[in-house]
């Protein structure tokens, strides 16, 4: 699969872009563990354009995290061009590697972003949408993709269409997730429409489908069934980057890797921490690692008092000494 001339070989991996998920710890440990490109977390366009100090760390990604791509979100479409023209100047901007590729979130379905017309919100203004995709294109050097959803509520899914639009204005790859916004998260996520769009015989770009991957077999499914090109996983990558070694073991073997001991797991979850530390620092480095640790060890016996004890520490120390007692007890 191709974004560009950036070619991501056959039936690539991607790591969704998530908000205080994707940072540059995390992004590095699910390329080493088999992801064939990353996202960053959302950048908003204000933020940019106001040089606002988060939004613009947020765009500073590393070589070892490469290929890359930065994801903004907006409704303003000046700020949108703007956003891009600094998100395609990156390594000049915040510094670091840069990016591959420039994504436009138009999927996001959280209310304090839809709500204002960005991310899902914008199912609802579907020319809007690609007016300012076609200025993004017009305006940057670097490939740009969308991400998106089915449409707006169940009666609006307008994704076979909107899809050949955005193609037309001259994205170079486009993602789909398989709910509409009104959905959120809920129920599951429709393939079929995901699938539609990739046998619509106008559409030659890329189609990458996003939405409920949890397991190799899914992963397999997405893309002997429906036919995509390449597959994003968000939720299911949470404590869990070693998914996409398990996928890709399981689409090039068929055989399903055994689990991951609780020494390996107390290792990585070692490693993540480091990480986080180090590009984050102890507050942030630790609050933002929660999310993670309360998914790495899932199954353990009799773990909920030591999981209240991870999830609450703000010292450092305590933390990794946690993670030593985990590997002494259950491994």
């Amino acid at each position: 699969m191709k974004i560009g001339n950036l070619d991501l070989g056959g039936r690539p991996l991607l790591l969704a872009p998530m908000e205080d998920v994707t940072d540059a710890s995390f992004r590095i440990l699910c390329r080493e563990w088999g992801a064939d490109m990353v996202y960053t977390e959302f950048v908003p366009s204000d933020g940019l354009i106001r040089d606002a100090v988060k939004a613009i760390a947020k765009m500073r990604t590393l070589e070892e995290e490469a290929p890359v791509g930065i994801q903004i979100y907006g409704h303003i479409p000046e700020s949108m061009v703007e956003a891009a023209r600094m998100a395609d100047r990156a390594a000049e901007i915040a510094g670091g590697h840069g990016c591959e590729v420039i994504d436009i979130n138009f999927g996001c379905p959280v209310t304090k972003i839809a709500g204002r017309g960005a991310g899902s919100g914008m199912m609802r203004e579907p020319d809007k949408m690609v007016a300012i995709t076609k200025a993004i294109v017009e305006a940057v050097h670097k490939p740009v993709t969308v991400k998106t959803r089915l449409g707006w509520d169940e009666h609006s899914k307008i994704i076979v269409e909107l899809a050949e639009r955005l193609q037309d204005v001259g994205i170079q790859a486009l993602t789909i997730h398989g709910r509409t916004r009104c959905q959120m998260y809920k129920g599951e996520a429709d393939w079929s429409l995901i699938g539609a769009v990739k046998a619509n015989p106008r559409m030659h770009i890329p189609i990458i489908g996003n939405g409920d991957i949890t397991t190799p077999q899914k992963a397999r499914e997405a893309f002997e069934r429906y036919g995509v090109d390449g597959i994003m996983i968000g939720r299911a990558t949470f404590g869990h980057p070693w998914i996409f070694r398990e996928i890709r073991h399981y689409l090039d073997t068929g055989e399903e890797l055994p689990p991951m001991g609780t020494r390996e797991r107390v290792e990585l979850a070692k490693r993540h921490l480091a990480l986080s530390l180090e590009h984050k620092g102890p507050v942030r480095g630790i609050y933002e690692m929660r999310r993670h640790l309360s998914c790495y060890f899932k199954g353990l016996p009799d773990f909920k008092e030591t999981r209240l004890k991870m999830v609450t520490t703000t010292d450092p120390d305590e933390l990794f000494a946690i993670l030593d007692y985990i590997c002494t007890r259950y491994d």
